[in-house]
């Protein structure tokens, strides 16, 4: 990490930049130059003007699931575009240095090696009990511990935990620890083994992959919920992380193609804490973004991330319930087999590629700033786009957390689902009343505002170093803030149009 943030360090400014010696554009490059306020000012008013008009449209058609709120929901939409012209501002005004990318750490406490050991051998207990949960237990998925366990402790639970204390999965993961486990017996009996390099042009592509995978399970596949295929998907995810540790070391594998891994890992990256050998250090909040370990893989890895997101909210309003029926029956016309899956791949793809679309945009604008274009700014600004995910995430799934988490109440008493009562909390119930829906709207509209907020701050700050002079970043930013904007009324739009 240490490594790419030091070659990032030395290409943050075009060699005219460094040297001293830039070119004066010439007339059509001045020109060129001059229209680029203009066309970004272009850009944000259609972005503010998606604003009001994704949540407006949502509502004039009968979409809105937020019948009892008490303003309209594109209300909603104006104000956040409000705050974050009103943070772009203040970053303008106040914030003149970078401050994030030279943060300094403070050592804090020692974790003794036995933290580990504990750890690893309670992860590695939990994945055989919902493995075998899956396999052996009641396949109704209500009653069984493993789909719930999955996708909301697991895929939902662990993204705020990772953004508070830090990359925890590095000490929860069941297959790490399996393979530091036989890394360990290897080195006691003197056997040796030589690991690969890992290639660098793979990058986070992996996985990437990885994510679109699990992603396509989750909100494609018909049968997502059946445990046993579950188990069977679980058992054959961890064959293949132990096989690329195996062959690439285990480092390498869990920080650049383990999908979870990676995941949590860029969540663990926002933590103001961070652990380095058996010490963990304090930080700055968001800091660590900073020095994100980018290369191949990571623009699309975070698009992926942000657009299947985005699908899985677009598939809860009725604006894909008018659209799925047409193209399962297209395919179905077509004479293609499971119709439903093919008609969510293609939402699922398009939405990653709207997302990928709207970041595009803000970085070409970026790079046409100036007599010539700059390189690698999507590389440079991607660890923007982390607040962005991490606000997606928690804003669409804050309340599927709060109330379908607390079944592991009950399912952790009854695992299989054979009516076993094992800690007394079989009987517990799920409290819908513990939030209104107001209240969640309320949650969500803040997470998704500070998130984007969060993500202009970081875009800000590095755009102080990358760029030659604070005016020429602080008018790079004016795409950035389009961008934010645009994912903020995207975002909006999709949790004012579920049907609740």
């Amino acid at each position: 990490m240490r490594g790419a943030a030091a070659r990032l360090r030395a290409h943050r400014a075009p060699p005219a930049a460094r040297t001293g010696t830039a070119r004066r554009p010439d007339r059509r490059a001045r020109a060129h130059a001059a229209r680029l306020p203009r066309r970004a000012a272009a850009a944000l008013a259609a972005a503010s003007l998606a604003a009001v008009a994704l949540p407006a449209s949502a509502s004039a058609h009968g979409l809105a699931g937020r019948t009892d709120l008490p303003v309209p929901s594109w209300l909603f939409a104006w104000a956040a575009s409000i705050v974050l012209v009103l943070s772009f501002v203040g970053l303008a005004v106040l914030w003149q240095k970078p401050r994030l990318e030279e943060a300094q750490e403070r050592a804090g406490l020692r974790i003794p090696r036995a933290v580990d050991v504990v750890l690893g051998a309670f992860a590695v207990a939990v994945f055989v009990l919902v493995v075998y949960a899956g396999l052996a237990g009641n396949q109704t998925a209500t009653a069984n511990i493993e789909p719930s366990f999955i996708y909301v402790i697991f895929w939902v639970g662990l993204v705020p935990v990772s953004a508070v204390l830090g990359n925890v999965f590095e000490w929860l993961s069941p297959w790490r620890a399996l393979a530091r486990a036989v890394a360990w017996i290897a080195t006691r009996t003197k056997i040796s083994h030589t690991t690969r390099p890992y290639p660098e042009r793979l990058g986070h592509w992996p996985a990437a992959v990885g994510i679109v995978a699990f992603a396509w399970v989750e909100l494609v596949l018909v049968n997502r919920d059946d445990p046993h295929l579950l188990a069977v998907l679980a058992l054959a995810y961890v064959a293949v992380a132990l096989a690329g540790m195996y062959r690439y070391g285990i480092r390498e594998w869990c920080s650049h193609a383990d999908p979870f891994g990676v995941y949590f890992g860029l969540f663990a990256a926002m933590s103001p804490l961070v652990r380095r050998g058996d010490r963990v250090y304090r930080r700055p909040l968001l800091s660590g973004l900073a020095h994100l370990d980018v290369g191949a893989g990571t623009v699309g890895l975070l698009c992926a991330i942000i657009g299947s997101t985005t699908f899985d909210g677009l598939t809860n309003g009725q604006a894909w319930t008018l659209l799925a029926p047409k193209l399962e029956n297209l395919f179905s016309a077509a004479g293609a087999t499971g119709s439903a899956e093919l008609a969510g791949s293609v939402g699922l793809l398009f939405s990653i590629g709207l997302a990928a679309t709207i970041y595009r945009v803000g970085v070409n604008g970026m790079s046409q700033l100036g007599a010539t274009r700059m390189p690698g700014l999507s590389r440079r600004f991607v660890h923007s786009l982390v607040p962005i995910a991490f606000a997606y995430a928690m804003a669409h799934y804050f309340s599927y957390l709060i109330f379908q988490g607390q079944a592991i109440g009950y399912l952790a008493s009854d695992p299989l689902g054979t009516g076993a009562n094992l800690l007394g909390t079989a009987r517990w119930t799920i409290d819908y009343k513990l939030l209104s829906s107001q209240d969640v709207w309320y949650v969500q509209t803040l997470l998704l505002v500070g998130g984007h907020a969060a993500g202009l701050a970081l875009a800000h700050d590095r755009a102080l170093v990358a760029f030659r002079d604070r005016r020429t970043a602080t008018r790079s930013q004016y795409w950035m803030l389009a961008v934010m904007v645009g994912y903020t009324s995207l975002g909006l739009w999709l949790l004012s149009t579920i049907n609740v």
